[in-house]
């Protein structure tokens, strides 16, 4: 049997650090309390001015090939999820796979906003049991969201950071049922399309004076999605797994889940009847980072060394769209 297991993982943060009292000057009121009590966010990085995304994928990608023990060269594919791409076309994923040297690698992007990062290594994994040819994947979760602030709206700009995570994803043979990735299911619900994102730059809105003029460029939380969304379904996308796998909440060992709200993700897990500890979180550093926040929990969490091989990991991401997915799969190295 063959299956997909990580074999490496990277990150990177911007250097320029912003703290919540930074926010307090530019607003002249404490939105730290808030920051810090309810969303578990401290600080974040914020990247320069000439920064692209693919600047930050770099270092993350390096860092996860350095930890797989894989040259670029092997990389059969190179997968990246981000909704704030170095261009609208080409892919950035191109960028990616030049500046790396994976000269035999494919290269595409993909974009489901914050779901993206699972939704790719959903894909990533599928490539592998597949297609023989796919042996080293690289997956990537990458925003760059700063670069579209709307800084009048300071309930939201203060959230969004930039950063960027990576893992190898490699072919395991003669693998059993319990290596690797297990499954994973997809959630939609397009009626929340209008509800929050960058909506100048394609065809729907191209970019004009009137549309910079209206602000239609920068981030907009245009309606308010019911803020139970990610409490309800996320664990019940994890229920749907569980099913599948024949397996208890109780069973799990870690979860990666999007790091916008930690009382979304307290819910979750109460929910399920698990404690908070499950979850390895990462925001109250790096504040919300969009697609990244998952892949760069999971490279927090190796450094902690608080994944062991066999546990039992579920990953959970949701963003614009809106769009879900949930992946589960077993850890396959001591860290």
């Amino acid at each position: 049997m063959r299956r997909a297991v990580i074999r490496g993982t990277g990150m990177y943060v911007p250097e320029k650090v912003v703290k919540n009292e930074e926010f307090n000057e530019m607003y002249k009121k404490d939105v730290a309390t808030f920051l810090r009590e309810k969303r578990n966010i401290h600080e974040r990085r914020y990247m320069d001015s000439s920064q692209a995304t693919s600047d930050l994928i770099i270092p993350a990608a390096q860092q996860a090939l350095t930890a797989s023990g894989i040259r670029a060269e092997a990389l059969d594919l190179i997968i990246v999820s981000t909704d704030t791409p170095d261009y609208l076309s080409p892919s950035t994923a191109a960028v990616v796979q030049h500046r790396l040297g994976a000269t035999n690698a494919g290269a595409f992007d993909i974009n489901s906003a914050c779901a993206g990062f699972v939704t790719a290594l959903d894909m990533a994994n599928k490539y592998i049991v597949a297609d023989k040819q796919y042996l080293n994947i690289l997956v990537v979760g990458a925003y760059g969201m700063t670069k579209y602030l709307n800084y009048d709206d300071y309930k939201i700009a203060t959230l969004f950071a930039d950063g960027a995570g990576a893992v190898v994803l490699q072919a395991k043979e003669d693998a059993s049922e319990a290596d690797g990735v297990h499954c994973a299911t997809l959630f939609a619900d397009g009626q929340y399309h209008d509800y929050m994102g960058v909506y100048a730059g394609g065809t729907r809105f191209p970019v004009t004076h009137e549309v910079i003029e209206n602000k239609r460029h920068l981030l907009d939380f245009a309606k308010k999605i019911p803020i139970e969304t990610n409490g309800t379904h996320w664990p019940r996308l994890t229920n749907i797994l569980l099913d599948r796998m024949k397996k208890k909440a109780t069973d799990i060992d870690h979860f990666f889940l999007t790091q916008i709200n930690i009382q979304s993700i307290h819910e979750a897990l109460d929910n399920l009847g698990l404690p908070h500890s499950k979850s390895h979180n990462v925001m109250d550093r790096y504040g919300y980072t969009g697609s990244a926040c998952i892949p760069m929990a999971i490279h927090d969490a190796v450094v902690a060394k608080k994944l062991k091989k066999g546990d039992l990991v579920f990953m959970l991401g949701s963003g614009g769209g809106l769009s879900m997915a949930a992946l589960s799969l077993t850890w396959d190295y001591d860290t």
